[in-house]
Protein backbone atom coordinates (compact mmCIF):
# COMPACT_ATOMS: atom_id res chain seq x y z
CA UNK A 1 0.00 0.00 0.00
CA UNK A 2 1.49 3.36 -1.00
CA UNK A 3 1.50 6.35 1.34
CA UNK A 4 -1.51 8.13 -0.18
CA UNK A 5 -3.62 4.96 -0.14
CA UNK A 6 -2.63 4.27 3.45
CA UNK A 7 -3.56 7.82 4.46
CA UNK A 8 -6.94 7.55 2.70
CA UNK A 9 -7.54 4.28 4.53
CA UNK A 10 -6.67 5.98 7.83
CA UNK A 11 -9.11 8.85 7.22
CA UNK A 12 -11.85 6.38 6.30
CA UNK A 13 -11.10 4.34 9.44
CA UNK A 14 -11.25 7.41 11.70
CA UNK A 15 -14.41 8.80 10.08
CA UNK A 16 -16.08 5.43 10.73
CA UNK A 17 -14.79 5.33 14.34
CA UNK A 18 -16.42 8.23 16.22
CA UNK A 19 -15.80 6.52 19.58
CA UNK A 20 -13.53 3.90 21.10
CA UNK A 21 -16.27 1.29 20.64
CA UNK A 22 -16.47 1.83 16.89
CA UNK A 23 -12.68 1.85 16.64
CA UNK A 24 -12.83 -1.70 18.00
CA UNK A 25 -15.78 -2.69 15.79
CA UNK A 26 -13.96 -1.51 12.67
CA UNK A 27 -10.67 -3.08 13.76
CA UNK A 28 -12.46 -6.37 14.43
CA UNK A 29 -14.00 -6.34 10.96
CA UNK A 30 -10.66 -5.58 9.31
CA UNK A 31 -8.93 -8.36 11.24
CA UNK A 32 -11.63 -10.90 10.36
CA UNK A 33 -11.41 -9.91 6.69
CA UNK A 34 -7.68 -10.65 6.82
CA UNK A 35 -7.93 -14.14 8.24
CA UNK A 36 -7.63 -13.47 11.97
CA UNK A 37 -9.61 -15.66 14.38
CA UNK A 38 -11.51 -14.03 17.22
CA UNK A 39 -10.87 -15.43 20.69
CA UNK A 40 -13.00 -14.94 23.80
CA UNK A 41 -11.83 -14.62 27.39
CA UNK A 42 -14.17 -17.30 28.73
CA UNK A 43 -13.04 -19.93 26.21
CA UNK A 44 -10.01 -22.19 26.20
CA UNK A 45 -7.44 -20.82 23.76
CA UNK A 46 -6.12 -23.32 21.25
CA UNK A 47 -3.32 -21.65 19.32
CA UNK A 48 -0.88 -22.88 16.72
CA UNK A 49 2.23 -21.63 14.98
CA UNK A 50 1.33 -19.46 12.01
CA UNK A 51 -2.02 -18.62 13.54
CA UNK A 52 -3.54 -15.12 13.57
CA UNK A 53 -5.79 -14.16 16.48
CA UNK A 54 -7.40 -11.30 18.38
CA UNK A 55 -9.49 -10.68 21.48
CA UNK A 56 -11.69 -7.67 22.33
CA UNK A 57 -11.91 -6.56 25.97
CA UNK A 58 -15.03 -4.75 27.23
CA UNK A 59 -15.88 -3.60 23.69
CA UNK A 60 -13.32 -0.78 23.73
CA UNK A 61 -9.85 -2.35 23.54
CA UNK A 62 -8.41 -5.15 21.44
CA UNK A 63 -5.27 -7.27 21.28
CA UNK A 64 -4.28 -8.89 17.98
CA UNK A 65 -1.35 -11.24 17.54
CA UNK A 66 0.34 -13.67 15.19
CA UNK A 67 2.20 -16.76 16.39
CA UNK A 68 5.66 -17.14 14.86
CA UNK A 69 7.55 -20.32 14.02
CA UNK A 70 10.36 -19.53 16.47
CA UNK A 71 9.90 -20.49 20.10
CA UNK A 72 8.68 -17.42 21.96
CA UNK A 73 11.18 -17.97 24.77
CA UNK A 74 13.91 -17.61 22.12
CA UNK A 75 12.53 -14.66 20.12
CA UNK A 76 10.36 -12.87 22.69
CA UNK A 77 7.17 -10.92 22.00
CA UNK A 78 7.31 -7.95 19.62
CA UNK A 79 4.60 -5.56 20.83
CA UNK A 80 3.20 -2.33 19.37
CA UNK A 81 1.00 -0.56 21.92
CA UNK A 82 -1.52 2.26 21.41
CA UNK A 83 -4.91 3.38 22.72
CA UNK A 84 -8.41 3.72 21.27
CA UNK A 85 -9.79 6.68 23.25
CA UNK A 86 -9.58 10.42 22.56
CA UNK A 87 -10.57 13.51 24.56
CA UNK A 88 -14.27 14.28 24.38
CA UNK A 89 -17.39 14.86 26.49
CA UNK A 90 -19.44 12.07 28.09
CA UNK A 91 -23.21 12.43 28.35
CA UNK A 92 -24.36 12.16 31.95
CA UNK A 93 -27.40 10.21 33.15
CA UNK A 94 -30.61 12.29 33.20
CA UNK A 95 -28.90 14.84 30.96
CA UNK A 96 -31.77 17.15 30.01
CA UNK A 97 -31.42 20.71 31.31
CA UNK A 98 -34.20 23.18 30.47
CA UNK A 99 -33.04 26.79 30.19
CA UNK A 100 -36.03 28.95 29.25
CA UNK A 101 -37.24 26.11 26.98
CA UNK A 102 -33.78 25.67 25.42
CA UNK A 103 -32.75 22.07 26.05
CA UNK A 104 -29.05 21.43 26.60
CA UNK A 105 -27.48 18.13 27.60
CA UNK A 106 -25.47 17.74 30.79
CA UNK A 107 -21.98 16.45 29.96
CA UNK A 108 -18.73 15.63 31.72
CA UNK A 109 -15.27 16.25 30.31
CA UNK A 110 -13.36 13.13 29.25
CA UNK A 111 -9.59 13.61 29.14
CA UNK A 112 -8.13 16.93 28.11
CA UNK A 113 -9.97 18.37 25.09
CA UNK A 114 -9.26 21.91 23.87
CA UNK A 115 -12.67 23.31 24.72
CA UNK A 116 -13.00 26.14 22.22
CA UNK A 117 -12.39 23.82 19.24
CA UNK A 118 -15.69 22.07 20.00
CA UNK A 119 -17.78 25.21 19.60
CA UNK A 120 -19.99 26.05 16.58
CA UNK A 121 -19.67 22.79 14.69
CA UNK A 122 -22.16 19.95 14.11
CA UNK A 123 -21.91 17.25 16.76
CA UNK A 124 -23.55 13.92 17.38
CA UNK A 125 -23.30 10.97 19.78
CA UNK A 126 -21.63 7.59 19.64
CA UNK A 127 -21.16 4.68 22.02
CA UNK A 128 -23.10 1.79 23.46
CA UNK A 129 -26.54 1.39 25.02
CA UNK A 130 -27.76 -1.36 27.34
CA UNK A 131 -31.31 -2.66 26.98
CA UNK A 132 -33.25 -4.63 29.57
CA UNK A 133 -33.30 -8.43 29.27
CA UNK A 134 -34.44 -11.27 31.55
CA UNK A 135 -30.92 -11.85 32.88
CA UNK A 136 -29.61 -8.83 34.83
CA UNK A 137 -26.02 -9.90 34.11
CA UNK A 138 -26.65 -10.11 30.37
CA UNK A 139 -28.42 -6.96 29.21
CA UNK A 140 -28.90 -6.52 25.49
CA UNK A 141 -26.10 -4.37 24.12
CA UNK A 142 -26.43 -2.09 21.13
CA UNK A 143 -23.82 0.18 19.57
CA UNK A 144 -24.95 3.54 18.30
CA UNK A 145 -23.45 6.04 15.91
CA UNK A 146 -26.23 8.60 15.64
CA UNK A 147 -25.75 9.47 11.99
CA UNK A 148 -27.23 12.96 12.06
CA UNK A 149 -26.16 16.52 12.82
CA UNK A 150 -27.83 16.53 16.22
CA UNK A 151 -26.10 18.93 18.60
CA UNK A 152 -24.06 22.13 18.75
CA UNK A 153 -22.20 24.11 21.42
CA UNK A 154 -22.90 27.72 20.34
CA UNK A 155 -20.41 30.47 21.11
CA UNK A 156 -21.41 33.65 22.90
CA UNK A 157 -21.34 36.48 20.36
CA UNK A 158 -18.52 39.01 20.51
CA UNK A 159 -21.00 41.84 21.20
CA UNK A 160 -21.76 40.25 24.58
CA UNK A 161 -18.17 39.24 25.29
CA UNK A 162 -15.86 41.94 23.97
CA UNK A 163 -12.79 40.29 25.52
CA UNK A 164 -13.27 36.97 23.75
CA UNK A 165 -10.23 37.44 21.50
CA UNK A 166 -8.07 38.15 24.52
CA UNK A 167 -8.65 34.68 25.89
CA UNK A 168 -11.59 33.13 27.75
CA UNK A 169 -11.70 30.75 30.71
CA UNK A 170 -14.42 28.15 30.11
CA UNK A 171 -16.49 26.52 32.84
CA UNK A 172 -17.06 22.86 31.96
CA UNK A 173 -20.41 22.71 33.79
CA UNK A 174 -21.79 25.83 32.12
CA UNK A 175 -20.09 26.80 28.87
CA UNK A 176 -19.61 23.50 27.01
CA UNK A 177 -23.10 21.99 27.24
CA UNK A 178 -24.48 21.07 23.80
CA UNK A 179 -27.81 22.49 22.64
CA UNK A 180 -30.27 19.99 21.13
CA UNK A 181 -33.78 21.53 20.83
CA UNK A 182 -36.39 23.99 22.11
CA UNK A 183 -39.14 22.33 24.13
CA UNK A 184 -42.05 24.44 25.31
CA UNK A 185 -43.95 21.40 26.60
CA UNK A 186 -41.12 20.43 28.95
CA UNK A 187 -41.40 16.76 28.02
CA UNK A 188 -38.24 16.26 25.94
CA UNK A 189 -36.47 12.97 26.64
CA UNK A 190 -32.95 12.22 25.48
CA UNK A 191 -33.56 8.49 26.04
CA UNK A 192 -36.48 8.68 23.61
CA UNK A 193 -34.13 10.04 20.93
CA UNK A 194 -31.89 7.00 21.49
CA UNK A 195 -34.82 4.58 21.72
CA UNK A 196 -36.37 5.78 18.46
CA UNK A 197 -33.02 5.52 16.66
CA UNK A 198 -32.41 1.98 17.96
CA UNK A 199 -36.06 0.99 17.50
CA UNK A 200 -36.50 -0.07 21.11
CA UNK A 201 -38.82 1.09 23.90
CA UNK A 202 -37.60 4.01 25.97
CA UNK A 203 -38.45 2.29 29.26
CA UNK A 204 -36.23 -0.67 28.29
CA UNK A 205 -33.04 1.43 28.20
CA UNK A 206 -31.08 0.75 31.38
CA UNK A 207 -27.89 2.74 30.79
CA UNK A 208 -25.45 4.03 28.21
CA UNK A 209 -21.83 5.00 27.57
CA UNK A 210 -22.10 7.85 25.05
CA UNK A 211 -19.71 10.57 23.93
CA UNK A 212 -19.94 13.60 21.69
CA UNK A 213 -18.06 13.66 18.40
CA UNK A 214 -17.60 16.11 15.55
CA UNK A 215 -19.48 15.27 12.37
CA UNK A 216 -16.96 16.92 10.03
CA UNK A 217 -15.15 14.41 7.82
CA UNK A 218 -11.40 14.09 7.54
CA UNK A 219 -9.54 15.42 4.51
CA UNK A 220 -6.16 16.05 2.93
CA UNK A 221 -4.86 19.59 2.81
CA UNK A 222 -1.71 21.54 2.05
CA UNK A 223 -0.20 22.69 -1.24
CA UNK A 224 0.64 19.09 -2.11
CA UNK A 225 -2.06 17.26 -0.12
CA UNK A 226 0.70 16.38 2.31
CA UNK A 227 -1.29 16.82 5.52
CA UNK A 228 -4.12 14.88 7.17
CA UNK A 229 -6.81 16.95 8.92
CA UNK A 230 -9.21 14.90 11.06
CA UNK A 231 -10.20 14.32 14.68
CA UNK A 232 -8.86 11.52 16.89
CA UNK A 233 -5.48 11.18 15.17
CA UNK A 234 -4.40 10.91 18.81
CA UNK A 235 -4.46 8.01 18.98
CA UNK A 236 -6.30 6.17 16.20
CA UNK A 237 -3.44 6.87 13.81
CA UNK A 238 -1.20 4.69 15.99
CA UNK A 239 -3.90 2.01 16.29
CA UNK A 240 -4.23 1.99 12.51
CA UNK A 241 -0.47 1.93 11.82
CA UNK A 242 0.09 -1.00 14.17
CA UNK A 243 -2.90 -2.97 12.98
CA UNK A 244 -2.08 -2.50 9.29
CA UNK A 245 1.57 -3.42 9.92
CA UNK A 246 0.43 -6.64 11.61
CA UNK A 247 -2.07 -7.46 8.85
CA UNK A 248 0.54 -6.87 6.12
CA UNK A 249 3.39 -8.62 7.96
CA UNK A 250 4.67 -11.54 5.88
CA UNK A 251 7.34 -12.65 8.38
CA UNK A 252 6.69 -16.09 9.85
CA UNK A 253 9.33 -16.17 12.58
CA UNK A 254 8.32 -13.75 15.33
CA UNK A 255 5.30 -13.64 17.61
CA UNK A 256 3.93 -10.13 17.11
CA UNK A 257 1.30 -8.32 19.17
CA UNK A 258 -0.76 -5.15 18.66
CA UNK A 259 -2.20 -3.92 21.97
CA UNK A 260 -4.86 -1.22 21.63
CA UNK A 261 -5.72 -0.22 25.19
CA UNK A 262 -8.54 2.10 26.25
CA UNK A 263 -8.75 4.98 28.73
CA UNK A 264 -5.22 6.34 28.30
CA UNK A 265 -6.62 9.87 28.30
CA UNK A 266 -7.88 9.45 31.87
CA UNK A 267 -5.03 7.47 33.41
CA UNK A 268 -5.44 3.91 32.06
CA UNK A 269 -6.62 2.49 35.41
CA UNK A 270 -9.51 0.39 34.08
CA UNK A 271 -9.62 -3.30 33.25
CA UNK A 272 -9.18 -2.43 29.56
CA UNK A 273 -6.47 0.14 30.28
CA UNK A 274 -2.70 -0.25 30.31
CA UNK A 275 -2.63 0.13 34.11
CA UNK A 276 -4.22 -3.29 34.54
CA UNK A 277 -3.11 -6.92 34.13
CA UNK A 278 -4.80 -7.15 30.71
CA UNK A 279 -1.69 -7.36 28.51
CA UNK A 280 0.21 -9.51 30.98
CA UNK A 281 -2.73 -11.92 31.14
CA UNK A 282 -2.99 -12.14 27.35
CA UNK A 283 0.74 -12.80 26.93
CA UNK A 284 0.55 -15.47 29.64
CA UNK A 285 -2.36 -17.16 27.88
CA UNK A 286 -0.44 -17.12 24.61
CA UNK A 287 2.58 -18.67 26.32
CA UNK A 288 0.63 -21.38 28.10
CA UNK A 289 -1.42 -22.20 25.01
CA UNK A 290 1.90 -22.72 23.22
CA UNK A 291 2.90 -25.20 25.96
CA UNK A 292 5.42 -22.92 27.65
CA UNK A 293 5.95 -23.10 31.40
CA UNK A 294 6.35 -20.17 33.78
CA UNK A 295 10.12 -20.05 33.38
CA UNK A 296 9.77 -20.10 29.58
CA UNK A 297 7.37 -17.17 29.84
CA UNK A 298 9.77 -15.14 31.97
CA UNK A 299 12.56 -15.92 29.50
CA UNK A 300 10.30 -14.71 26.68
CA UNK A 301 9.65 -11.41 28.47
CA UNK A 302 13.39 -10.86 28.91
CA UNK A 303 13.76 -10.99 25.13
CA UNK A 304 10.65 -8.94 24.33
CA UNK A 305 10.36 -5.31 23.22
CA UNK A 306 7.52 -2.78 23.28
CA UNK A 307 7.03 0.16 20.96
CA UNK A 308 4.55 2.40 22.76
CA UNK A 309 3.03 4.43 19.93
CA UNK A 310 1.19 7.60 20.85
CA UNK A 311 1.01 10.96 19.14
CA UNK A 312 4.01 13.28 19.44
CA UNK A 313 4.33 17.05 19.16
CA UNK A 314 5.59 18.81 16.06
CA UNK A 315 7.11 22.23 16.54
CA UNK A 316 4.47 24.89 15.90
CA UNK A 317 5.42 27.65 13.41
CA UNK A 318 3.52 30.29 15.41
CA UNK A 319 4.86 29.17 18.80
CA UNK A 320 8.45 28.10 18.21
CA UNK A 321 9.38 29.27 21.70
CA UNK A 322 7.29 26.45 23.21
CA UNK A 323 9.64 23.74 21.92
CA UNK A 324 13.05 22.53 23.02
CA UNK A 325 15.75 24.53 21.20
CA UNK A 326 17.75 21.53 19.94
CA UNK A 327 15.10 18.82 19.42
CA UNK A 328 12.61 20.11 16.89
CA UNK A 329 10.40 17.44 15.31
CA UNK A 330 8.47 18.53 12.22
CA UNK A 331 5.52 17.17 10.27
CA UNK A 332 6.45 14.67 7.54
CA UNK A 333 10.01 14.23 8.78
CA UNK A 334 9.48 10.85 10.39
CA UNK A 335 8.32 9.17 13.62
CA UNK A 336 9.40 10.88 16.84
CA UNK A 337 11.30 9.18 19.67
CA UNK A 338 9.98 10.70 22.91
CA UNK A 339 12.31 11.14 25.87
CA UNK A 340 12.00 12.62 29.37
CA UNK A 341 14.37 12.75 32.33
CA UNK A 342 11.48 12.00 34.70
CA UNK A 343 10.68 8.83 32.71
CA UNK A 344 7.27 10.08 31.67
CA UNK A 345 8.39 8.22 28.55
CA UNK A 346 10.19 4.87 28.81
CA UNK A 347 12.85 5.61 26.21
CA UNK A 348 16.41 5.06 27.44
CA UNK A 349 19.77 4.82 25.70
CA UNK A 350 19.33 1.13 24.92
CA UNK A 351 15.82 1.32 23.47
CA UNK A 352 16.64 4.41 21.45
CA UNK A 353 19.72 2.67 20.02
CA UNK A 354 17.56 -0.30 18.97
CA UNK A 355 15.10 1.88 17.06
CA UNK A 356 17.73 4.18 15.60
CA UNK A 357 19.52 1.17 14.09
CA UNK A 358 16.32 -0.48 12.91
CA UNK A 359 15.21 2.77 11.24
CA UNK A 360 18.65 3.40 9.75
CA UNK A 361 18.76 -0.06 8.15
CA UNK A 362 15.28 0.45 6.70
CA UNK A 363 16.05 4.04 5.56
CA UNK A 364 13.20 5.42 7.69
CA UNK A 365 13.87 8.90 9.15
CA UNK A 366 13.28 9.36 12.88
CA UNK A 367 13.26 12.47 15.07
CA UNK A 368 13.56 13.14 18.80
CA UNK A 369 11.34 15.04 21.21
CA UNK A 370 12.01 16.29 24.71
CA UNK A 371 10.11 18.99 26.56
CA UNK A 372 11.53 22.41 27.24
CA UNK A 373 13.15 22.11 30.65
CA UNK A 374 10.75 24.71 32.07
CA UNK A 375 7.56 23.10 30.73
CA UNK A 376 5.92 19.96 32.04
CA UNK A 377 4.84 17.49 29.34
CA UNK A 378 2.46 14.57 29.24
CA UNK A 379 2.93 10.83 29.51
CA UNK A 380 1.43 7.78 27.86
CA UNK A 381 1.03 4.00 28.08
CA UNK A 382 4.77 3.22 28.01
CA UNK A 383 5.59 3.74 31.72
CA UNK A 384 2.25 2.28 32.75
CA UNK A 385 2.85 -0.87 30.71
CA UNK A 386 6.32 -1.25 32.19
CA UNK A 387 4.83 -1.03 35.67
CA UNK A 388 2.80 -4.14 34.79
CA UNK A 389 5.39 -5.99 32.68
CA UNK A 390 9.16 -6.16 33.02
CA UNK A 391 9.86 -5.47 29.37
CA UNK A 392 12.23 -3.24 27.40
CA UNK A 393 10.62 -0.55 25.28
CA UNK A 394 10.44 2.89 23.77
CA UNK A 395 7.90 5.70 23.45
CA UNK A 396 7.33 6.99 19.92
CA UNK A 397 4.69 8.75 17.88
CA UNK A 398 3.88 10.54 14.68
CA UNK A 399 4.21 14.33 15.08
CA UNK A 400 0.98 16.34 15.23
CA UNK A 401 -0.19 19.91 15.45
CA UNK A 402 -3.35 20.80 17.38
CA UNK A 403 -3.10 17.74 19.62
CA UNK A 404 -6.33 17.27 21.66
CA UNK A 405 -8.23 19.64 19.40
CA UNK A 406 -11.50 18.34 17.99
CA UNK A 407 -9.57 18.32 14.70
CA UNK A 408 -5.85 17.50 14.62
CA UNK A 409 -3.22 17.84 11.91
CA UNK A 410 -0.76 15.13 10.90
CA UNK A 411 1.49 14.24 7.98
CA UNK A 412 0.84 11.75 5.18
CA UNK A 413 4.52 10.75 5.11
CA UNK A 414 4.70 10.31 8.88
CA UNK A 415 1.87 7.80 8.97
CA UNK A 416 3.56 5.80 6.20
CA UNK A 417 6.89 5.94 8.00
CA UNK A 418 5.32 4.70 11.25
CA UNK A 419 3.52 1.86 9.48
CA UNK A 420 6.79 0.79 7.85
CA UNK A 421 8.80 1.12 11.05
CA UNK A 422 6.43 -1.14 12.98
CA UNK A 423 6.49 -3.54 10.04
CA UNK A 424 10.30 -3.65 10.13
CA UNK A 425 10.17 -4.17 13.90
CA UNK A 426 7.80 -7.11 13.54
CA UNK A 427 9.97 -8.95 11.04
CA UNK A 428 13.38 -8.24 12.57
CA UNK A 429 14.91 -11.48 13.88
Amino acid sequence: MNKQSLAKHLIKFIDASPSNYFACINSRNLLLENGFTELFEADTWKLKKGGKYFVVINDSSFYAFTIGNKKINESGFKIAGSHTDSPSFLIKPNPEINKKDFIVLNTEVYGGPIFYTWFDRPLSISGRVFIESKDPFKPIKKFINYDKDLLIIPSLCIHQNREVNNGVAFNAQKDTLPFITIDKNKDFSFKKIIADYLKVKEKEILSYDLTLYSREKGCFLGANNEFISVGRLDNLAAVHAGMMALVDNKDKENTCVVAAFDNEEIGSNTMQGADSPVLRTILERIAYAMEMNEEDYERALSKSFLISTDAAHSIHPNYLEKSDPTNEPKLNKGPVIKMAANRAYITDGYSRAVIEKLAKDAKIPVQTFVNRSDLKGGSTIGPITQSQLKIAGIDMGSPLLSMHSVRELGGVDDHYYMYNLIGEFFKKV
